[in-house]
């Protein structure tokens, strides 16, 4: 059972790294094709479709990275380095995730104001 639960932790590590990739990905996309409608005007309606498509996987992304994250959570190692560096690691991670979260909701924001507005 031991053996599963470390291919179960590596396994959501490997789906949370692609997630993050995948949304970053999808802003790209969706900020080229935004370019590309602005070049060519008459291309807008079907180029529209494609970047709502992106739009959507770009949620399903999101949604992908906030679930494997969460499980994540469930893997955290307490007290590794000793308690002056767990303090330190702690808030470092509160930091990390308020910061990543600002961004992650940037993106979505952009995406939709971008694909909808």
């Amino acid at each position: 059972m031991q053996g599963v639960k470390k291919i179960a932790i590596v396994l959501n590590g490997f789906i949370h790294d692609f997630a993050t990739g995948y949304w970053l990905s999808d802003l790209i996309a969706i900020y080229f094709l935004q370019r590309f409608q602005l070049q060519y005007p008459a291309l807008t309606a079907p180029l529209l479709a494609v970047e709502r498509f992106f739009f959507w996987n770009l949620v399903g992304a999101s949604v992908a990275i906030f679930a494997t994250g969460g499980m994540r959570t469930f893997t955290y190692v307490d007290n590794f380095f000793g308690p002056e560096v767990e303090r330190t690691r702690r808030k470092m991670l509160v930091i990390k995730h308020v910061v990543l979260l600002a961004v992650v909701g940037s993106g979505i924001y952009w995406a939709y104001r971008t694909v909808y507005c």
